[in-house]
């Protein structure tokens, strides 16, 4: 009952249920476009794409991300992927040149102008991932004994297309953010994700029925694997939002008449304060070896055959060491100690037994440190559970919700997105009381 009458609640905000419209209809619009299938491609392309990204992991995972739009040779088949792989190369730009840095402390200003630079280089790499797409397509289409008949003018036509195709999921992206519920580009991959899991539940439960192949343990076995999907899901929740408390004591100081400070707060330092970026980032650092090698396995090397093997040791290894230090990489860029020990300073606030200034920035530096780790570790392991799961028999579809980007994806867009609407809802009923109190504050001053 307390769940209807939350989203009561929810529709009766005239700002919330227009947020909420606006973003359906984007997310609407985003879907309709993965069908959107590209110039020239014929149905048989089409399942010769689909063949080969059935054969291959990596290509399943590239897949996921773009909501299938991959496989149906989309006008959006390159999905948001290289946007993301642009915001790290600006990110990690910031950490080694000063002028970057420079951009960075200038607020909104300079936040724009990394913006703009970011919206270059995603072109950029679009202009070179487009006709490996396209190239992969011919290939694949050949090899299943098919003529795809594209010619160096029509790749570069079609690459064209590719790259308006991200560029308008990308300002889509931020339309959401603008005028819809927020978390635009990642509500984005949400969708995704999420657009793949009911085939991949249909899928999991029909092979597990008996007389089905590979039905080892039958139903029983299913059910099995939905209980220990709850309980990846309670674990990667608890990642999420689990917080060391740093208790700050303030000063008391008298303004006029009145008496502030003098009472004891707490800092909320999150276990995980990267969130789901280190996923997204080490996920767009692994597509590189498989982007390189033109989205074909044929005449690869052995380097580049290892590391597009999702199921492989050396593949789950790097991506677990890939994902421990884009984890400490995000949580310095975002959790800054020097600025939090100022703000405490100029509030007249002090950590008990910890000296003001240089000395808290190290002590909450080490706090970050220590709870860092177990996070960017549990993080990690968490993320690599699918091939655990595909070594256990679960099929190659459903594993990849087994944990891994898809369920940490999952859970940290969807934990954002209910704060943020929870934070509408607040903000509606403090100018509720706002506006009843004022309306009695006028009736008595009438009544006087």
């Amino acid at each position: 009952m307390r769940f209807f009458e939350t989203l009561k609640n929810i529709w009766t905000i005239d700002e919330l249920r227009k947020r909420l419209c606006i973003t359906l209809l984007l997310i609407l619009v985003y879907r309709l476009g993965c069908y959107v299938v590209l110039p020239g491609i014929s149905p048989s392309d089409l399942d010769a794409l689909s063949n080969f990204t059935n054969k291959s992991g990596l290509m399943q995972l590239l897949d996921m991300f773009s909501g299938g739009a991959f496989s149906q040779a989309s006008i959006f088949a390159l999905g948001i992927m290289p946007y993301i792989t642009a915001s790290i190369v600006i990110q990690l730009l910031g950490m080694v040149l000063p002028s970057f840095q420079k951009m960075q402390r200038e607020g909104e200003s300079g936040r724009q102008k990394l913006n703009q630079y970011t919206r270059f280089l995603t072109v950029l790499i679009l202009v070179f991932q487009g006709p490996a797409y396209l190239i992969n397509l011919r290939m694949q289409v050949a090899a299943a004994g098919g003529a795809s008949g594209m010619t160096p003018w029509m790749i570069a036509y079609l690459t064209i297309i590719l790259a308006a195709g991200s560029m308008f999921i990308m300002w889509l992206g931020e339309r959401i953010t603008d005028r819809g519920i927020g978390n635009g580009i990642s509500f984005i991959i949400l969708v995704g994700i999420i657009a793949r899991l009911p085939e991949a539940l249909g899928f999991e439960f029909m092979s597990r029925l008996p007389g089905s192949t590979g039905s080892q343990g039958g139903l029983i076995m299913f059910v099995v694997e939905l209980i220990l999907l709850f309980a990846v899901t309670v674990g990667a929740v608890l990642l999420v939002q689990g917080t060391r408390k740093v208790p700050v004591q303030y000063a008391k100081r008298m303004v006029g008449n009145r008496q502030y400070g003098g009472a004891r707060q707490y800092i909320p330092l999150k276990v995980n304060a990267a969130g789901v970026m280190p996923i997204i980032f080490a996920q767009a650092i692994m597509f590189i070896p498989i982007t390189l090698a033109g989205f074909s396995s044929e005449g690869a090397s052995d380097f580049v055959a290892t590391f597009s093997d999702i199921n492989g040791f050396w593949y789950n290894f790097v991506y677990f060491i890939l994902i421990v230090a884009f984890t400490y990489f995000y949580t310095a860029v975002t959790v800054r100690p020097n600025d939090i020990a100022e703000n405490i300073k100029n509030n007249n606030g002090f950590i008990p037994g910890v000296k003001p200034g240089k000395a808290t920035a190290a002590y909450l530096d080490s706090i970050l440190s220590r709870i860092t780790l177990p996070g960017s570790i549990f993080l990690g392991i968490v993320a690599i559970l699918p091939a655990f799961a595909r070594f256990f028999g679960v099929s190659q579809n459903f594993a990849q919700f087994f944990g891994g980007t898809s369920l940490l994806i999952i859970v940290g867009v969807v934990l954002d997105t209910l704060q943020q609407i929870e934070s509408h809802l607040m903000m509606h009923h403090y100018d509720s009381l706002m506006r009843d109190g004022k309306i009695k504050g006028r009736t008595t001053g009438q009544a006087y």
